[in-house]
């Protein structure tokens, strides 16, 4: 199994993965909203109601995806642009506009996709988190949290354990420990089984001196298939506090056997603990 990141730092490449199912996930939907009743005592809309415009734009919004997903921005850039002109009204494509100037850092223009793509819904889940993840990015916390709230409040999004880590790992950025671990608490309720959420839980509590709780979450990732350099740095840091000297041996022979050319393991040799 390969190596998983878990740290705040790493997390920021990580949930840029999750953003894009974010916007696989609205074209999902978006495709499955076309069997909903369009009125109350109307015919029930298929595919064959669709306008030629939007059939156009949706071809083209899927080899955006495609070409997104292989790393080829430009291109999906391009065939965008296209699904945009046939159909200005396809929220899905505005999202993953917002998605790939986020990629080539234009925050300007990513926020101006993110609200272009609300003012078509405002209630679509997925672009409040993509868009709470931007202002997260760019510091501005009071808005990245509102974002993040608004789409765990719809009923129907299934992604909320998603929105709660990311906007706890947006507060521990800020400083705001308190709220990080309650954010990412009621991830972990969602979905304990997220070694990305119960690292963050773990490093919140040991910079907050709750020892024995982050020792409860590390040692879950540690005792697993999932552990990784960063990981074992931080259950040898809790062990440390904890005073449990054998533990801290054990995890430190377990980082040099497995991760020698890690930065932590000549952090561990050199005793910097506090680095």
């Amino acid at each position: 199994m390969p190596d998983l990141f878990f740290s705040a730092r790493s997390l920021w490449h990580c949930l840029k993965s999750l953003l894009v199912l974010g916007a696989l996930a609205l074209i999902i939907s978006g495709c499955a909203s076309s069997s909903q009743p369009a009125a109350p005592g109307s015919d029930l809309l298929t595919e064959s109601d669709e306008t030629l415009a939007r059939k156009r734009a949706r071809i083209r919004l899927e080899l955006a995806v495609g070409y997104y997903n292989n790393g080829q921005t430009t291109i999906a850039l391009d065939e965008l642009k296209q699904s945009i002109a046939a159909d200005p009204t396809l929220l899905e494509a505005h999202n993953l506009r917002g998605l790939i100037y986020m990629r080539l850092n234009d925050a300007s223009l990513a926020e101006e996709s993110f609200r272009k793509a609300l003012q078509i819904n405002p209630q679509a889940s997925s672009v409040q988190h993509n868009f709470g993840w931007l202002l997260c990015q760019q510091g501005r916390m009071a808005e990245s949290s509102r974002q993040f709230l608004a789409a765990i409040s719809e009923p129907s999004y299934v992604d909320k354990a998603k929105s709660w880590m990311a906007m706890g790992v947006c507060q521990a950025k800020a400083g705001q420990r308190m709220e990080a671990e309650a954010s990412l608490q009621r991830a972990y309720e969602l979905d304990a089984g997220s070694p990305v959420t119960g690292y963050n839980l773990a490093l919140v509590l040991f910079q907050r001196g709750e020892y024995v709780r982050a020792q409860f979450y590390i040692r879950r990732i540690n005792n697993a298939d999932l552990a990784n350099a960063e990981s074992l740095w931080l259950g040898i840091k809790v062990e440390r506090a904890l005073g449990n000297r054998d533990a801290v041996a054990q995890l430190g022979a377990q980082l040099s056997k497995r991760f020698p050319q890690s930065k932590e393991v000549g952090l561990f040799e050199r005793g910097a603990f506090d680095e």
